[in-house]
């Protein structure tokens, strides 16, 4: 990706300079299913370099997202900075990431919403075929483990094996693991060959799957403690809706009953008086709302959208 502006250079103790790149990971969930907002064919994130123009980091980043992809952001948090040195061969850039949550619009031509699961397949543990990727590359980690007994372990960890049960929120830890492994395309880069067959996934360019990684894991831990789910969902919303929003970022089916009680009983939601279609053994479903209250509780340790598996 090109860029044009004056661009804020830092310089390092040897001298060296570093350029410094605002990144975005912009979530949206569409018919139950988690996607991403992407460029150059769903390759890249959105993302461009911290300017003189501009009055702050945010500021700058939500410049560039419109720019680039015809969405403006509404709620966005700081996500991790990438400084590693061999993350490009060009010059050395510091990659300052935002998660931002949103609900999808038709973005401009230059830009797609991808499913996030295109690029980690087995991570959709709702899925058969997602829990049968996750089997297969578990398989083969152990293969590559061989005798080593702590990257055994660490394979019974990020996959669930060896009876350890499978932990939704270890995305970043599952996709450096396959690295370390050389079993995603992005690590064959450079070596002019390809080792083994790389795990079913779309590759993006640079580190741009590695900071969807770490995206996910954040959005997965962070539903557990904190409100944002309402980012993703309409005004009104059935509780199914709400369930279905859940499980799509979780990617783990969840006990319905269970479910409701927990939302109910963290008062989270509020009737909106309306019905909807046809619901639970042919009756109208109601609709719900977000308290209003929750727009000024957001930081509240004690509201939270608990994930309860199946």
């Amino acid at each position: 990706m090109s860029y044009d502006g004056a661009e804020a250079m830092m310089l390092s103790n040897d001298g060296e300079s570093v350029r410094v790149e605002l990144i975005a990971v912009v979530i949206a969930v569409s018919d139950f299913i988690p996607r991403v907002l992407t460029l150059e064919g769903g390759t890249v994130l959105p993302a461009g370099p911290f300017e003189s123009r501009h009055r702050s980091l945010q500021g700058g980043l939500r410049i560039w997202v419109e720019q680039q992809t015809g969405h403006p952001l509404g709620y966005v948090e700081q996500l991790y900075t990438f400084a590693d040195r061999n993350r490009s061969t060009a010059k050395r850039t510091i990659s300052i990431s935002y998660l931002a949550l949103t609900r999808e619009s038709r973005p401009l031509a230059s830009a797609t919403w991808q499913d996030w699961y295109d690029y980690f397949p087995w991570e959709n543990q709702c899925s058969p075929a997602g829990r049968a990727a996750a089997a297969d590359i578990a398989a083969r980690l152990r293969q590559w483990a061989g005798d080593d007994t702590a990257r055994e372990a660490q394979v019974s960890v990020c996959f669930g094996s060896s009876g350890l049960p499978w932990n939704e929120e270890l995305v970043l830890a599952r996709y450096e693991l396959l690295y370390e492994a050389g079993l995603v395309a992005e690590a064959t880069r450079g070596h002019g060959f390809i080792p083994s067959p790389v795990a079913p996934g779309v590759p993006m360019e640079v580190d741009h799957r590695r900071i969807l990684a770490t995206a996910a894991s954040r959005l997965r831990a962070k539903i557990k403690y904190r409100p944002v789910i309402f980012e993703l969902m309409p005004e009104s919303f059935t509780l199914f809706e709400l369930q279905r929003t859940v499980e799509a970022i979780a990617g783990q089916p969840l006990h319905k009953p269970n479910f409701r009680r927990m939302v109910e009983s963290q008062n989270l939601v509020e009737e909106t008086g309306a019905m909807v279609g046809s619901g639970l053994r042919g009756r109208p479903a109601k609709l719900y709302r977000f308290r209003e209250a929750l727009r000024s509780e957001r930081a509240s340790v004690g509201t939270r959208l608990p994930v309860v598996r199946a």
